[in-house]
């Protein structure tokens, strides 16, 4: 199955058609360990899905990964209502911004010419912030790449 992705959609529909006893097996079969306990099955199902896409589409870079295992780690966090942002500096082509505006969700994306936001595309982020809120924003601070002290 490894770096097909046309059979991994095939093995990811079987899997929910497993019961916990088999779903444990399978995962053994996957990770070489026995399952962790007290995991139910819901979640063990959606660890093994993946256990299994990663092996076919690749897994976390390592920044990524030691940065989702510090926030996990950070008892700090655990109430916490947001979460601190990577480096802001490698925010760079490619990258994503998501801001919720009056109940909406709104993803931006950085591309090479500008950010593209609803179809368009902007020259900046203040510009997307204008676009989607109708007044003047400075576009960093509104998606959050500006921490509030030092902007005010």
């Amino acid at each position: 199955m490894r770096g097909d992705p046309v059979k991994i959609e095939v093995e990811l529909a079987r899997l929910s058609e497993l019961d916990l006893a088999t779903l444990k097996a399978r995962w053994r079969s996957v990770t070489g360990r026995a399952a962790p306990a007290g995991v139910q099955k819901l979640l063990l199902l959606k660890m093994l899905a993946y256990r299994l896409q990663a092996e076919v589409f690749g897994d976390l870079d390592a920044d990524t990964a030691r940065f989702l295992d510090r926030v996990a780690s950070d008892r700090n966090l655990a109430g916490a209502k947001t979460l601190p942002l990577p480096d802001k500096a490698r925010a760079g082509q490619g990258a994503i911004f998501v801001r919720e505006w009056e109940g909406r969700v709104h993803h931006v994306m950085h591309m090479t010419d500008g950010y593209a936001w609803n179809g368009s595309t902007y020259r900046s982020l203040s510009e997307v912030a204008r676009a989607i809120t109708g007044v003047r924003w400075n576009g960093p601070r509104f998606f959050g790449l500006r921490d509030r002290e030092k902007a005010a």
